[in-house]
């Protein structure tokens, strides 16, 4: 929607900054300024909360039928306003200057009355939306929604492979104490290395080095 009815000069849209609120984090909301006619038109942004807002550009030059963005950044801000209202209001002024003039050559009596200039101006409120309602809803918050949940996929899978690298270690040490134990039996017993030990010595060896390599090649959740 765009507010041109007492602007003949240009159309703004939206025709409310509305600014997703969150503590401590800033954002910003895009106008489009819209030139309706073949003269040159100079604008200049004021706010009556020139602290917490940041608008860039302020001040400018539209050529003939032509628009341009103006970003307003709201400063992050730590204490929420009562009941969200924000009572902030932003004034957007505009006049015919001559063709070709640069933003940097406008006198600095441009967007005064007492010039003899014909200002029109454009009033715009301000609104506080809640992230969690529907109006606050945006494709960062979804992909910021989707990062989230992509974490928690990471970590359920980080936290599985450190369960199975604990079990492998635990399986490691068991083997590890059997082998000793078998060890130290052959050692009292007949010093004759029968086929069958061998085997199971050779065995318990593959295993152990498997669940070493699967130890070591496990990824750090650290």
């Amino acid at each position: 929607m765009s507010a041109s009815s007492a602007n003949q000069l240009i159309s703004i849209s939206p025709d409310e900054l509305r600014f997703t609120f969150e503590l401590d984090k800033q954002t910003f909301c895009d106008l489009k300024v819209v030139n309706n006619t073949e003269s040159y038109v100079a604008f200049k942004v004021k706010t009556t909360s020139p602290k917490k807002y940041f608008v860039r550009p302020n001040t400018g030059v539209i050529q003939p039928w032509d628009s341009c963005i103006i970003r307003v950044t709201l400063q992050a801000q730590h204490e929420y306003p009562p009941d969200m209202q924000c009572k902030d209001k932003f004034l957007l002024q505009s006049t015919v200057v001559n063709p070709n003039t640069d933003v940097d050559e406008l006198p600095p009596d441009t967007f005064s009355k007492e010039s003899g200039n014909t200002i029109e101006e454009l009033k715009l409120r301000v609104a506080y939306i809640s992230p969690n309602s529907p109006q606050g809803s945006s494709e960062d918050d979804a992909s910021k929604n989707s990062s989230q949940k992509l974490d928690a996929s990471s970590s359920q899978a980080l936290q599985l492979l450190k369960e199975e690298r604990d079990a492998a270690a635990r399986q490691t040490r068991q083997l590890q104490q059997e082998l000793d134990m078998l060890k130290r039996r052959r050692s009292r017993s007949d010093p004759g290395f029968s086929v069958t030990f061998a085997a199971f010595v050779g065995v318990i060896g593959i295993l152990l080095g498997f669940l070493l390599k699967l130890i070591f090649s496990s990824p750090s959740t650290e």
